[in-house]
């Protein structure tokens, strides 16, 4: 049978690094390696083709390298790109393969962290059109009203630095206000990009303080240990050496100096180029 390797995880650039740090920290034996596709971000503004293709490359891409296991750690990916990968690309490539998402382990536990039922979703453009969160959630609860806002200029300001600039604020406080008038009764808002939690601090300062607010590192990385756990025969497919690599579609500088904003500690990372058309 095939050898094992590290767990895949893939992004449209450095925001899935945020994810990256919850699955290491809750798998910390299993190996990782990390591609995100810098050259082609953001993903959110893209036509569902473009983001379908680009998803089903780097997914490909993790395949080669020996990663049975691939998740998904961008949630516009997650949102656009997953299903029609499980569905239509994993029976070619490889019936042992696996690709997951950031959306379900969300999607699933909503109801653990609101008394009101109804709940906020901030989130790329990308995301919002697609409405999976809001399909996913009527599956599981559907008595939760779900209310949506595209936050379009949060991931620019994001890659820019521009966390803490008067730019940052209107913007951050112009969605905040539009989601809440959406739903007077929303007790939780869930961030729904992996961005968005370097925005933790100017978000939680507009918003009211009766509101929590969650990201999704502290959710994903134990439902894959959880996954792991009830699928031991994709956890064996898992090397386990405690190595963390990095790959990016940029230059590995550009992708070092801001990843580390993302990941918390120096990284050092290999370009590798994705060409969809030979895919």
């Amino acid at each position: 049978m095939n050898e094992a390797g590290p767990i895949g995880v893939f992004d449209s650039g450095y925001g899935g690094l945020t994810v990256l740090k919850g699955l290491v920290k809750n798998l910390p034996k299993h190996d990782f390696l990390y591609l995100g596709d810098n050259a082609r971000a953001p993903y959110g503004p893209r036509s569902f083709e473009r983001i379908y293709e680009f998803t089903l490359e780097g997914v490909k891409h993790l395949f080669d390298q020996g990663c049975s296991l691939v998740v998904l750690a961008c949630n516009t990916a997650s949102a656009e790109a997953l299903r029609t990968i499980q569905q239509k690309d994993l029976p070619y490539l490889g019936a042992h393969k696996r690709v997951l998402g950031v959306l379900r382990p969300t999607t699933e536990s909503v109801l653990d962290y609101t008394q009101t039922k109804e709940i906020g979703i901030l989130g790329t453009h990308g995301t919002i059109r697609s409405k999976s969160y809001l399909i996913e959630i009527k599956k599981f609860f559907p008595q939760i009203q779900v209310h949506q806002q595209a936050c379009p200029m949060w991931v620019p300001l994001v890659e820019n630095g521009e966390l803490l600039g008067t730019g940052a604020a209107y913007f951050v406080e112009k969605e905040i206000q539009s989601l809440l008038q959406k739903g007077p009764s929303i007790d939780a808002i869930f961030l729904a990009c992996t961005h968005y939690p370097l925005l933790y601090d100017l978000i939680r300062s507009k918003v009211p303080e009766h509101i929590n607010i969650y990201g999704q590192a502290e959710m994903v990385g134990p439902k894959l240990a959880t996954y792991l756990s009830r699928h031991p025969e994709m956890d064996i497919k898992c090397l386990k050496n405690s190595k963390v690599s990095f790959r990016t579609t940029d230059e590995p500088e550009n992708f070092e100096s801001h990843a580390q904003l993302f990941y918390g500690q120096t990284l050092h990372a290999q370009r590798v180029i994705l060409d969809v058309k030979q895919s």
